[in-house]
């Protein structure tokens, strides 16, 4: 017999976290919404040569793919070298390659700068594991079009208050540039070969802390003296106040000499987000080391960190350089998505249910044309009605009722008419 489990690495979710899930999203788009943002959908399958294009970075490995249709024995035996030709078709691992398609293919109808909201399912082809999963739903915001800081501090903006609106409050975003990123590796004299590789190890500096950073790009045999001015660095770094998101903050967290056009635009960032959460401190932390792994930044990244979990919840960045590759021209874009698995699991589940639910309990002689009278009177004003035949268990079948958001219930006999109907509290 074939297992009734679904596919590993996905879940089948039930009502009450279904209802719960819901819910979230329902706030995640009403904020994006208040925002200026406009929802799109795109199909969840784009050409393999377009997921393969290496713009996804690690992601493209990581690629469910589609098998061509019709194809016999001969065929598939004649491609036993290359997988890549079996395939035509691949399940979309983001939502932001199949954004750049999609921008490419509709930009004269769309306006000069575009705010888009994607909120979809994704599949990756991970290694399952708790809190990963190989289906999973990501929640984008993208702006489209414009090159300036505003755009960013826009996407913050409006990241932040939807933690707000799901009473996450006291969330923080990291942000560094990938143009900082690559001007201090040139300043330590990284050559421009090695520097996709040293990236990759900095970015462990979380996890194995700078000792072990400096080990490995020992280790990577990285250009000694480079390894060695980047020690000295990151000792320097325990004393340098990395408090505030002004000028000087941010120019002494990084080597001397950081080019202005890159800190200016940071700090314009912190004074446009500031101007728009009056009151209460920059939620902006300069994090020079951090890294995001996606090939495709080339510029402003972040990261949305909780005091209540480790883990970010998020992140984006700028990557004016996808479009393209599409259009044959530069067009400007940057992002920002949430983790709505991780944040779902954080919410509050109070307030789940729905403010008019009943459940209409009834005895088996009750005729369906009168079951389908009541409930039919209530929906029309509103309700939202469950009909359950009485069982010997009469508390089990409440109690399950109330886990699915039913607030109230009321016993219908054969004959009752239904605006006699006695609605009761279920809790």
């Amino acid at each position: 017999m074939p297992s009734v489990n679904p596919p590993r690495g996905m879940r089948d979710i039930l009502p009450a976290e279904k209802s719960r899930r819901e819910r979230v999203l329902t706030v995640i788009r009403d904020r994006y919404r208040a925002h200026g943002f406009d929802e799109i959908e795109t199909p969840v399958m784009e050409e393999y040569a377009r997921l393969h294009a290496g713009i996804g970075g690690d992601n493209e490995k990581l690629a469910f793919n589609v098998m061509k249709r019709g194809l016999d024995a001969e065929a598939i035996r004649a491609a036993a070298d290359s997988p890549a030709s079996l395939t035509d078709l691949g399940l979309r691992y983001d939502l932001t390659v199949p954004l750049a398609r999609y921008y490419a293919s509709h930009r004269a109808e769309l306006p000069t700068v575009f705010r888009a909201i994607q909120i979809a399912p994704v599949w990756r082809a991970e290694r399952p594991q708790k809190g990963r999963y190989r289906q999973f739903m990501q929640c984008d915001i993208d702006i489209i079009g414009d090159a300036s800081s505003r755009a960013e501090a826009e996407l913050i903006v409006a990241s932040l208050d939807t933690l707000d609106a799901l009473e996450l409050t006291g969330a923080s975003v990291r942000i560094n540039d990938r143009r900082a990123l690559i001007w201090m590796l040139e300043s330590f004299g990284f050559s421009e070969t090695e520097r996709p590789g040293v990236l990759i190890t900095i970015d462990k500096l979380d996890k194995v802390g700078a000792d072990g950073v400096v080990a490995e790009l020992r280790s990577r045999e990285a250009t000694a003296p480079a390894v060695d001015a980047f020690e000295i660095f990151l000792n320097r770094e325990h004393a340098v106040d990395g408090g505030g998101f002004g000028d000087q903050q941010i120019r002494g967290m990084l080597p001397p000499g950081a080019p202005d056009e890159i800190v200016d635009h940071l700090v314009s960032l912190g004074a446009a987000v500031a101007s728009a959460r009056p009151g209460a401190d920059v939620p902006l932390v300069f994090d020079p080391f951090l890294v995001r792994g996606m090939g495709y930044y080339t510029g402003t990244i972040f990261e949305l960190a909780h005091p209540s979990v480790t883990y970010s919840l998020g992140g984006g960045g700028r990557y004016d350089g996808m479009i393209g590759r599409f259009l044959g021209q530069e067009v400007p874009a940057v992002g920002f998505s949430i983790g709505f698995e991780r944040i779902v699991d954080l919410v509050d589940s109070q307030d789940s249910t729905d403010a008019l639910a009943v459940v209409i309990v009834h005895d088996r002689d009750v005729p369906t044309a009168e079951l389908l009278a009541a409930k039919s009177a209530l929906v029309a004003d509103g309700v939202r009605v469950r009909l359950e035949q009485r069982t010997k268990n009469l508390k089990g079948l409440l109690e399950r009722a109330a886990s699915d958001g039913y607030r109230q219930f009321a016993t219908l006999q054969a004959g009752q008419a239904p605006d006699t109907l006695d609605l009761k509290p279920l809790s």
